[in-house]
C-alpha cells in the first residue's frame, strides 16, 4: 500500500507505529496475505473520485477518526469506528503522559490523549460483512490507511481510502454536517485562536499602512 499513491489501487504492505495522541508517526513494510492467499488490495482516490465511489458504486463511508474531530465535522449517514479511542486509564505512566499532552499537544491543537481502540475491527465486521464496499476517511490519511491494513488482514477486500483525507475535501464535495468544514475539523486548541489573532493583525497592519499612504482601504 503506497501512501503516497494517487487514484489507483495499491498493494497494502504496510505496518504502522503509532503515537499516544492518536498519530501515525512510522511504517514499515510488511508483507502478508490474508485468508484466501490472496494479497488484499486497497484504492487510494482524490476527492471527487471518493464521491463517485459513494454516489455511484454503493461504498459505505467509515470514519475513523476520534470522536472530538468527528463531532467537528462528518460526512452525512457516515459510520463511526475511531481506530483511537480516549485514553482515561489511571495508572502512573499514563497519567504523566496524559498530563504532558495535555500541556502541549492538547493545549496547542485540541487533540485528546487517545489510545488504539482494541475493538475497531471486531465492531467494523459487526456492522459489515467482508464482501462490503468501505470508503475509510479521517483528517489526513493516515489513519485510514492504517485501518485499512488492520481489515484487509481481517478479510475485507473492497476498501478505499481517501489520499491525504478529509483536510484535502473541498466544502460541497460531500453532504456533510457539524460546527465546521470537513477539511478544518482538524484545526482547534491555540494554533486556531493564533490564526485568528493573525488574521486580524494583518488586517490591522493594512489598514495602517494605507493610512500611512494617505490611502482608504477598499471593502
Amino acid at each position: 500500500m503506497h501512501v503516497c499513491g494517487f487514484s489507483h489501487v495499491a498493494v497494502s504492505w504496510l505496518e504502522f507505529q503509532t503515537h499516544h495522541s492518536g498519530r501515525i508517526t512510522a511504517w514499515k513494510p510488511s508483507r502478508w496475505r490474508n485468508a484466501n492467499g490472496i494479497r488484499a488490495e486497497v484504492k487510494f482516490v482524490k476527492p471527487d473520485e471518493a464521491k463517485k465511489l459513494v454516489t455511484e458504486e454503493g461504498y459505505a463511508v467509515v470514519d475513523v477518526r476520534d470522536r472530538t474531530q468527528f463531532e467537528r465535522a462528518r460526512i452525512k449517514s457516515c459510520y463511526h469506528v475511531p481506530l483511537f479511542i480516549e485514553n482515561k486509564d489511571n495508572d502512573i505512566g499514563t497519567i504523566v503522559l496524559r498530563t504532558v499532552h495535555n500541556n502541549f499537544s492538547g493545549l496547542f491543537f485540541g487533540l485528546p490523549f487517545t489510545k488504539p481502540n482494541p475493538e475497531f475491527t471486531e465492531s467494523v465486521k459487526n456492522q459489515f460483512s467482508a464482501g462490503s464496499k468501505l470508503l475509510l476517511v479521517c483528517q489526513e490519511g493516515l489513519r485510514s490507511a492504517a485501518a485499512a491494513n488492520k481489515l484487509e488482514k481481517a478479510g475485507f477486500e473492497n476498501i478505499a481510502c481517501i489520499t491525504s483525507g478529509l483536510q484535502s475535501v473541498p466544502p460541497g464535495t460531500f453532504d456533510s454536517e457539524g460546527k465546521t468544514e470537513l477539511q478544518d475539523a482538524g484545526k482547534a486548541g491555540l494554533v486556531t485562536v493564533q490564526g485568528k489573532i493573525s488574521a486580524v493583525l494583518g488586517t490591522v497592519l493594512i489598514c495602517k499602512s494605507y493610512t500611512y499612504a494617505g490611502q482608504t482601504p477598499s471593502t
